[in-house]
Formats: C-alpha cells, sequence, structure tokens
C-alpha cells in the first residue's frame, strides 16, 4: 500500500498551565504564594511530538478527540500551524479537553493532569485503518491512554505486516506499576525512548545504565535520554553511542523529552547514521528548553543545517 504518511500517532490532547519560579511547591492549610509567571500552551507528549516532527518536514498525522472548548481550540490550532495533519480529530462537546499543571522549577517539575480528552473510547479503531499508510507510529503517554492499551497488540500486527517501523516513548507512570501489557509490545518497537526515571521504573533496577542495557536486548535500539547529560544509544545490551549534551540557559523543559524523539526519528527514517540521528534529537531537545512551552522554540527544517553547523 502506498504511504500517504511519514509518521502517525494517538493525540493525548491537553492545554499546559505552566507556573514558574523559584519556589513553586504548594502548601496546604490555605497558605497562598506568589510565583514568578504563568503560561497557557498545548501541551500532550505526542501532540508535541508531532508538531515538532512536522517543523521538520515530516508529513505527520494525529488521531485524537479535542472537547469542544477554549482548550480544544488552542491545541488544534497550535497543531495546525504546525503543520500537522488534524483530519482525523474529532471534537466531543461531551468531554472536557485534557489540562495538565506544571509547577516548573528549572529543569525540573511537578506534573498534576486531568486526563478529559486524553483517554478516550474506540482511538485504536480509529488509528488502525491509518497505520498501514505511514511509514512509522508513534506510540506515546502509554500510561495515560489506558483504553488504547487492548487495541495496541492489533495495531502493532497491522503495523509490522504493513513495513510500518514502531517508536514508543512511554512517559511517566501515574500509578507507578510500569508493565500493564508493556512487556508483550516491547519486542516489536524499533526505537524506544526512556528517559532515566523511567528506565529504572520500567526495569526495577536502579541504575540506569544497567536498566537501559537489560531493556535494549527486547527492542531494535534503545536511545536513552538523561536531559543535562545528554543522550545514549543502546543496541543488544550495551551502550554503543553517547552524545554529549547541548549547554543552553534552559528556561523551561517541558516538552523537551518529545522533541528529542521527534529530531531522532526525522533522522531515523532519512536513512541517516545513528551519530546523526542523536545530533538532531539532542540539538531538538536542547532548543525546545529555550522558551516557555512545548512548541515555542521547536527546530524548524530551514534552520536545522545552520544550527547543526554551528551547535556541534
Amino acid at each position: 500500500m502506498e504511504k500517504l504518511y511519514d509518521i502517525v500517532t494517538a493525540l493525548d490532547i491537553c492545554a499546559d498551565i505552566i507556573v514558574t519560579g523559584r519556589d513553586v511547591r504548594p502548601e496546604f492549610g490555605q497558605k497562598e504564594k506568589n510565583v514568578g509567571d504563568y503560561f497557557l500552551e498545548m501541551g500532550g507528549s505526542t501532540c508535541i511530538f508531532a508538531c515538532q516532527a512536522a517543523k521538520l518536514g515530516l508529513k505527520t498525522i494525529g488521531v485524537g478527540t479535542a472537547g469542544k472548548d477554549v482548550f480544544g481550540e488552542l491545541v488544534l490550532k497550535t497543531l495546525t500551524d504546525s503543520g500537522v495533519d488534524t483530519s482525523c480529530v474529532e471534537t466531543d462537546s461531551s468531554k472536557k479537553t485534557a489540562v495538565s499543571i506544571h509547577l516548573s522549577e528549572g529543569e525540573d517539575r511537578a506534573i498534576l493532569t486531568y486526563p478529559g480528552t486524553i483517554d478516550v473510547e474506540g482511538l485504536g479503531k480509529r488509528i488502525l485503518p491509518i497505520v498501514e499508510k505511514a511509514r512509522h507510529i508513534h506510540i506515546g503517554s502509554y500510561y495515560l491512554m489506558e483504553k488504547l492499551m487492548p487495541d495496541y497488540p492489533k495495531i502493532i500486527q497491522c503495523a509490522k505486516r504493513a513495513g510500518t517501523t514502531i517508536s514508543l516513548d512511554t512517559n511517566w507512570d501515574p500509578q507507578e506499576k510500569w508493565d500493564r501489557g508493556l512487556e508483550e509490545i516491547l519486542p516489536y518497537v524499533d526505537v524506544f525512548f526512556p528517559n532515566i526515571n523511567e528506565v529504572t521504573g520500567i526495569s526495577g533496577e536502579s541504575d540506569c545504565d544497567k536498566a537501559a542495557g537489560r531493556l535494549s536486548r527486547d527492542v531494535g535500539i534503545l536511545v536513552l535520554k538523561k536531559g543535562s547529560e545528554g543522550a545514549a544509544l543502546y543496541e543488544k545490551g550495551k551502550a554503543v553511542m553517547v552524545q554529549s549534551p547541548i549547554k543552553v540557559d534552559v528556561i523551561d523543559a517541558v516538552g523537551a523529552g518529545d522533541s528529542f524523539d521527534a529530531g531522532f526519528l526525522y533522522g531515523y527514517l532519512n536513512g541517516l547514521d545513528r551519530h546523526k540521528c542523536l545530533a538532531v534529537a539532542n540539538l531538538c531537545g536542547a532548543w525546545n528548553t529555550l522558551r516557555v512551552g512545548g512548541t515555542a522554540g521547536q527546530v524548524r527544517i530551514d534552520e536545522l543545517d545552520h544550527l547543526l553547523k554551528n551547535t556541534f
């Protein structure tokens, strides 16, 4: 079948309210604190990912549901302005668009999420017909999109039959159980994108390098996101490549990992060598942190070569 898209992803449609400052940690007992600033931006791991992928010239389509509210309008406008195909996004007046409140201190943050439109019924049936038309499917927000979990075996079978490659970024598990069907799908994943906390949680290992080595035996390649320490690529139980971090003055880290994923897949789908894939990924992740929110600092294809030449 003709491949109409480079990437398809199930969209965890969500708005972000980002609260920043030196101390944004609330205290109960009706205590009130002043904070540095706040911002309202599009959120959602796969939404941010899709925007970065589209900005890098990858034909990206998202499948999801938005509420008929101001937050849903914000998300759809941001996706569309970034070049994401939203023709398979439905709006539903009976649902509220999901909202995440980020309490952000530098590179670290705490997140409170109302799941709303992130986890909706029937998303698997809607994404299934598109999988075979795409070169690649990116699975994100695995633990938040619980209603989609039972459909992944069928989706993955369809992808494999159609020659569609698969990437996975689980994100954090709010229940901290770390399985819920994950072991069944990992052997079919071509590129796995955990960060340090996720890789130790999923593996049960306390050491992130041992954890990454162990999990890399179950997937094609594992790309470990280490934040300010850079990134490492593992294959068949061993670290085969390390990428030093790009030193930047971080303003906000929301969405950096999602933009990293898209940068790596830009290289992966364009046949670049692994070093170049990691370089593009690190660049996209680092540049994302220079602006508040998940999309404002994202790299565009027309500036990619210039940034690569002047950064590495």
